[in-house]
């Protein structure tokens, strides 16, 4: 992933989203996926934050689905 243009800025925007506590978690799955858990109100506004990503921008990025999640075991921050 490193070696993929633009990486610096894709990943300065990612840590600011986890900075800011919209990302909780994130990280590949199998290529060319990866799964993001955010906290937020709604897909439009997951939608929205994730568009000013330089990855999104390029299409490099593209959201796949969107999907409401209820956590039941664990906790998360």
């Amino acid at each position: 992933m490193e070696q993929q243009e633009a990486w610096r800025p894709h990943a300065d925007f990612m840590n600011t989203l986890l900075a800011e506590g919209f990302v909780l978690l994130g990280g590949p799955l199998e290529e060319p996926d990866v799964l993001l858990i955010v906290r937020a109100e709604s897909a439009d506004a997951i939608r929205a934050r994730l568009a000013s990503d330089p990855w999104h921008r390029m299409g490099l990025l593209t959201i796949k689905s969107i999907s409401p999640w209820t956590l039941r075991l664990g906790a998360l921050p």
